[in-house]
Formats: structure tokens, sequence, C-alpha cells
């Protein structure tokens, strides 16, 4: 039995639904441009212009993380979603984040 979550979609609230991925792990780089498509494609069709990013998955942060959250940010913005929210996120992500100028710029 695998607990692990899958990559892709994910509506993350059924009460308040959101365009949201999550992040596999691990991530490559060839994953990014997938994802980013998703979510475009979720954000057309979703009712509200809210995008959302699941990274409890992500167990080894590296930059091909924070390159995918900084394409998925930028894609959600060009869809219209005001910002993308993270969930999940753990620690080590967050400390990466904040110290290549990302953490303040997302929600």
């Amino acid at each position: 039995m695998n607990s692990r979550r899958a990559a892709g979609l994910l509506n993350m609230n059924p009460e308040q639904p959101a365009a949201a991925v999550v992040l596999p792990d691990p991530l490559t780089r060839a994953d990014v441009p997938r994802l980013c498509t998703e979510l475009a494609a979720a954000l057309t069709t979703s009712p509200t212009p809210e995008a959302a990013c699941d990274a409890s998955a992500v167990a080894h942060p590296d930059l091909t993380t924070i390159e995918a959250i900084a394409r998925l940010s930028l894609t959600a913005r060009r869809a219209g979603a005001p910002s993308l929210r993270l969930h999940g996120t753990p620690p080590e992500l967050r400390a990466l984040l904040d110290l290549v100028g990302l953490g303040e710029t997302l929600t």
C-alpha cells in the first residue's frame, strides 16, 4: 500500500473551491511544465480565482522545488489569481523559500 499523495490536481476545500496542484516527491524539472499547465487549466474552470499548492509530500526540497513554486505562482498570477497559497509546507521548504526571497510573496 502506498500512502503517498498523487501529484497533480487537488481540490483543497470543497466549501471554497480553489484550483490546486500537489507537488510530487520526488519532483523533477520535467514535472514543472505539466504542473503549470494543470494549474492554468484548473484556474480557467474554477468558480473562484484562487490558486493553491499542496507541498506536504516534499521530503527534500531543493532548487527544483523552488523553481516549481515560482513558476506555479507566476502561472497563477497570469491567470488572474491574486497569489499562490501553499499548504502543508515543511519547515525545510519554508526556510528555503525565505532564503531565496520568496517566503513573503506566497501566502
